[in-house]
């Protein structure tokens, strides 16, 4: 015997929820999984291949379609296609158990393999293999917390290693969530791990015009663990440094915010990974 639904529920599977509360009501719509961030990327752009069903819902998993009072009241219109973009754009992804555990699973690996990308063990100058950063990351106790969606903007002091004598990077920053989560990482083990480890070191190259380098070249050798190069020939000021990553960018705002230099000095990448056996 058939069984009678409601008019207003409609029975949904296998979905990905975007929920956005609004006017005191909650609003869901339901989309094929994986294509909420592709719309939000800009990689998606047709709604009818990111939604199952063009409508909105107070709950998907009842199949109960939001009434059109409440939707007029909640955003001023009932017309589903203004209300949809808004959610999208606006609303929260739900994310089941399993689907969570797997992101997890994915961001955790994924942290340990740029950890071990961009670190060394300090008395060798060489990488780790990423089994033995898990490893470390597991037994010094490291969680991964699910944080922000993956295209906010975390706004944050920048990581600057322990006992570094240097100068930090300029203050407020803006970094992206992963690259957060890796620094965190970074400075987490270096605290509580019994990993010896630190940032891999880069080698590059600044140039200037010699007049503008007999005056900047105190503050830019300030940056450097070790001086390579130190050049004046001709009209012009070469130095090869070899420097924590971190300061790649203090030099690079130097010479931006220099007006004098009207974009005439240069800071360009020669390696990375470099130690005193050379370029790993």
């Amino acid at each position: 015997m058939p069984i009678n639904q409601p008019s207003n529920q409609i029975k949904l599977t296998n979905v990905s929820i975007v929920r956005l509360k609004k006017g005191g009501k909650r609003f869901e719509i339901a989309c094929y999984k994986n294509k909420v961030q592709e719309w939000r990327t800009g990689v998606e752009a047709n709604l009818d291949d990111v939604l199952q069903i063009s409508n909105v819902f107070i709950n998907v998993s009842k199949g109960q379609v939001a009434p059109t009072e409440d939707l007029r009241k909640a955003f001023g219109t009932t017309d589903v296609n203004e209300i949809v973009q808004e959610i999208l754009k606006k609303g929260e992804l739900q994310v089941g158990e399993k689907e969570r555990e797997h992101a997890l699973s994915n961001m955790w690996k994924d942290i340990a393999t740029q950890v071990a990308e961009k670190c060394v063990d300090p008395t060798t100058e060489r990488p780790y293999p990423v089994g033995i950063i898990e490893k470390a990351m597991t037994e010094a106790g490291f969680s991964v917390k699910p944080g922000k969606t993956s295209k906010s903007q975390v706004r944050r002091e920048p990581f600057v290693p322990p006992n570094c004598p240097r100068k930090p990077l300029a203050s407020g920053v803006v970094l992206s969530e992963s690259v957060v989560k890796v620094l965190e990482c970074i400075k987490f083990l270096q605290s509580n791990s019994n990993l010896p480890i630190q940032r891999a070191r880069m080698k590059v190259r600044v140039t200037m015009p010699l007049k503008d380098g007999k005056r900047l070249k105190e503050q830019i050798l300030e940056t450097a663990e070790k001086v390579e190069e130190d050049d004046f020939a001709g009209d012009e000021w070469e130095t090869i440094l070899i420097i924590d990553p971190g300061q790649f960018r203090v030099l690079n705002e130097l010479l931006q915010k220099d007006t004098a230099l009207k974009g005439k000095g240069r800071v360009e990448t020669l390696s990375m990974g470099t130690g005193p056996g050379g370029d790993l």
